[in-house]
């Protein structure tokens, strides 16, 4: 069994740069120290309104990405500006997202059941670019089923809901969330897809979530950037890192 990866998403460095219109805080220093730090690959999510990240950024790290040989996944709306965007950069990975403009952060996953005419043709594009494709959805086996069939490679399951239970101590909802993880992501792994987990994810919930059989790996970012106020980027994503190995090693030492 390989090493889960794990993607480091900087949105909000660029999130703390905005607020006072300033060059700095600097999503490529932030996504060097990153892959310094033992990131397998970046994430960043390209808004339509550009709260975070801008277009700019996504020129930077792409170029990075390509220097360093890390995989820069892309996550985006399906809309026609997205997916121009996405078919002129050509990274590595493009995560489908849902959005709504007025969120503070992304809300459940996508329904590919329900919008399988508009996703499908944006995937088919995606990957004849070359591009790896991801759908961010539920674990609900509905959504999973309609992901295989709109020709995604990649699901990642929203992890947001177990996150949440645990922070608040439910610890009844926690469980029941979690078997849901699970049982989506066998289900995806039983259709051929890789799978992917993220939202929400902390030092608290990261060993139960990277724990999961069938998770190649985690995309995680809000809680990153916020920890490094306290002990520096670098340290807390190589605490994480250690958690995920830890969580990982008992199922690869019996493999």
């Amino acid at each position: 069994m390989s090493r889960i990866r794990l993607g480091v998403n900087i949105d909000h460095v660029a999130t703390i740069r905005n607020a006072r219109g300033e060059s700095y805080p600097e999503p490529l220093r932030a996504a060097e120290v990153a892959i310094a730090a033992g990131a397998d690959g970046i994430t960043a999510h390209l808004r339509e309104d550009r709260r975070h990240i801008s277009d700019a950024d996504i020129d930077e790290l792409s170029a990075l990405c390509l220097r360093r040989g890390k995989p820069l996944n892309l996550e985006m709306a399906v809309t026609e500006e997205m997916l121009a965007i996405a078919l002129d950069h050509r990274p590595h990975a493009a995560c489908l997202v849902p959005e709504r403009r007025e969120e503070l952060t992304t809300e459940g996953g996508l329904d590919v059941a329900g919008g399988h005419n508009r996703i499908a043709p944006a995937v088919r594009a995606l990957r004849e670019a070359g591009t790896r494709v991801s759908l961010f959805i539920e674990a609900d086996p509905a959504q999973t089923a309609a992901a295989a069939e709109a020709g995604a490679q990649v699901v990642e399951l929203h992890t947001g809901a177990y996150c949440e239970a645990v922070r608040e101590a439910d610890a009844e909802r926690a469980v029941r969330e979690l078997e849901r993880l699970k049982a989506g992501a066998a289900q995806a792994a039983g259709l051929g897809l890789e799978v992917h987990a993220g939202h929400g994810i902390d030092y608290a919930t990261v060993t139960a979530v990277a724990a999961i059989p069938g998770i190649a790996e985690l995309n995680i970012g809000h809680f990153l950037i916020g920890e490094a106020i306290f002990i520096g980027l670098e340290a807390a994503i190589r605490r994480m890192r250690a958690l995920m190995d830890a969580a990982t090693r008992p199922a690869r030492a019996t493999a």
